[in-house]
């Protein structure tokens, strides 16, 4: 699961916070990927149970992100993003990746949080963070032979923004290029549309918020590596939530995802018997 949280110096963080605690209890994820986090939600999922691998940087109101997941991390990286000077002003932007030694029949995933700058005109600095964290990702899974690899976040950048394009393998970048499976796209059954904004007018915190005149725009990713044969893990449903109000309370301006993932009826690259 991925999602904005929304700092909670907005709109009544504390019951907002309440409600998602809720909310993400009765989930249940595996991996859990938060951006708009204090050190206090951190320390509080933590508290929870939660194995948590914070972001490399707190921006200077003392919000960051976090990676959590229930099973132990045995490896971690991290990368600040820091790709250029304008990098600075988005303070908290960066990626950590950590090795779970999952259980057959999964087998080592190696996962990572991505979070570059978010505004508007910074698609070249998220080329760039992309590229980092691609090659990030790529090297510690060699380093410990991950069998799988996973992608999430907020990626402040639309499916038809270079940076995405990326990371779906639509097209390279300093030539380099990298193959991850949309989770969202791929579970969408044939004929549906694919839109599935994840920051909408829609949403009363968006209209309340500092981009008041955003459009429909999907930011939130869940994607799985590809090998040779595409990718490692079969995609068994991805949806959005939190997106109606809960008791009355909208969690946050983002709408959070979950994704369902499975190993495989056989390993990719072999003819099943």
């Amino acid at each position: 699961m991925t999602m904005n949280v929304l700092a909670p110096e907005y709109a009544d963080g504390v019951g907002r916070r309440a409600v998602l605690a809720r909310e993400l209890a009765g989930l249940a994820p595996d991996v859990l990927a938060l951006q708009e986090v204090t050190r206090a939600d951190v320390a509080a999922l933590a508290d929870d149970g939660w194995h948590v691998l914070p972001h490399p940087r707190y921006g200077s109101d003392g919000v960051g992100a976090v990676l959590a997941a229930r099973t132990p991390f045995a490896a971690v990286t991290a990368d600040p993003l820091a790709v250029s000077d304008r990098t600075a002003r988005t303070e908290w932007c960066g990626v950590v990746t950590a090795l779970l030694p999952l259980p057959e029949p999964f087998g080592p995933l190696l996962v990572g949080h991505h979070k570059p700058s978010w505004p508007y005109g910074w698609e070249l600095e998220r080329e760039q963070q992309a590229l980092v964290t691609a090659r990030l990702v790529a090297e510690m899974a060699d380093e410990y032979s991950a069998r799988h690899t996973l992608l999430l976040g907020d990626f402040d950048a639309t499916p038809d923004a270079a940076s995405i394009r990326f990371l779906r393998g639509f097209q390279s970048l300093d030539g380099t290029s990298a193959c991850y499976q949309d989770v969202w796209a791929s579970a969408r059954p044939d004929g549906a549309p694919e839109p599935g904004p994840t920051f909408t007018p829609e949403n009363p915190l968006v209209r309340r918020g500092d981009m008041p005149e955003a459009g429909e725009r999907r930011l939130d990713y869940i994607l799985v590596g590809c090998g040779p044969h595409g990718p490692t893990l079969h995609v068994s449903g991805c949806r959005r939530v939190m997106v109606e109000p809960v008791d009355g309370v909208q969690v946050s301006d983002h709408y959070g995802l979950v994704a369902d993932l499975v190993p495989p009826d056989h390993p990719p690259g072999a003819w099943a018997d």
